[in-house]
C-alpha cells in the first residue's frame, strides 16, 4: 500500500505544478445524481488533495498577518460538499481554536445550515485569508492575493455546485467586483461553473436584526438550487 504521506507530497508537487502552469481544476459534478453515483475513490481524492493543498500552504509568513496569528484557519468540512461558505478571514475564537466559524457567529451559521436541509457536516467552510487581521479588521488586498489564490484552490478541488460568500471582503474577491454587497446579494453570480450567492455576514446579523430576512430571502434561494427540503424547528 503507497504511504500517505507519499501520495500527499505527490499531490503537493502536481498542485505546485498546475499553479505554475495554469492549469485550472478537477472536473465538476453534473448533478446530484452523478454525485451520489461518483465511486468513493473520488472522496478519498478530493480529502487527499485537500491535505496536500495544506501542506503547501505550510507554516504561511507569505504576508504580515502571520505575526499575529496563533493559528492558521485552513478550513474544514465535507471535501466532496455540494456547498460551500466563504468568510473573510478568522475572527478571535477561530485563531484559537483553528477552526472556522465558531463562537457565536458560528452557531448562528449552523442554524442557517439547519434551516437549509443540512448539517455542518455537509458542507465546507473556509475563509479568504488563513490567519486573522489585527482587531478583526477587512484583509488588505495584498493579504487577500498572497491568501485568496488557496481559498480558489479549495474551490476548485471541492468543485461545489454552490458557493456562499458570506460578507462584503468575501463576496468582493470571489466575483471581482468593488460593488456594494447590498448590491451583490439576491441572485447567483456564475464563476467557472459554481453558482455563488453573497450574503451578509452572520456576525453582522448579530447586530443588525433587520438583515435576518433579506439572509433567510438568499438561502431560500440555495437551498431550491440544491434541491433541498426547508427542516422546521429542531
Amino acid at each position: 500500500m503507497d504511504d500517505p504521506l507519499d501520495i500527499a507530497n505527490d499531490l503537493a508537487q502536481r498542485i505546485r505544478w498546475e499553479v505554475e502552469n495554469g492549469v485550472s481544476g478537477y472536473e465538476r459534478k453534473k448533478s446530484p445524481a452523478a454525485a451520489a453515483d461518483a465511486p468513493a475513490e473520488q472522496t478519498i481524492d478530493k480529502k487527499a488533495a485537500l491535505a496536500a493543498l495544506r501542506q503547501e500552504l505550510g507554516d504561511c509568513e507569505r504576508c504580515g498577518l502571520h505575526k499575529g496569528r496563533t493559528k492558521i484557519v485552513f478550513g474544514a468540512g465535507n471535501p466532496s460538499a455540494r456547498l460551500v461558505f466563504v468568510g473573510e478571514g478568522p475572527g478571535q475564537q477561530e485563531d484559537e481554536s483553528g477552526i472556522p466559524f465558531v463562537g457565536r457567529a458560528g452557531e448562528l451559521l449552523n442554524k442557517i445550515i439547519n434551516a437549509i436541509g443540512l448539517d455542518r457536516d455537509d458542507v465546507y467552510i473556509c475563509n479568504v485569508v488563513k490567519c486573522r487581521p489585527p482587531n478583526n479588521r477587512d484583509p488588505l488586498p495584498e493579504e487577500t492575493g498572497m491568501c485568496g489564490p488557496f481559498m480558489k484552490r479549495q474551490l476548485e478541488i471541492i468543485s461545489p455546485e454552490v458557493v456562499v460568500c458570506l460578507g462584503r471582503p468575501s463576496a468582493q474577491y470571489v466575483l471581482d467586483t468593488s460593488r456594494p454587497i447590498g448590491k451583490l446579494r439576491g441572485h447567483f453570480h456564475d464563476v467557472d461553473g459554481m453558482k455563488v450567492m453573497p450574503t451578509f455576514h452572520p456576525a453582522y446579523l448579530l447586530r443588525n436584526e433587520s438583515a435576518k430576512r433579506p439572509v433567510w430571502e438568499d438561502m431560500k434561494m440555495v437551498r431550491d438550487a440544491l434541491g433541498l427540503r426547508e427542516r422546521g424547528p429542531r
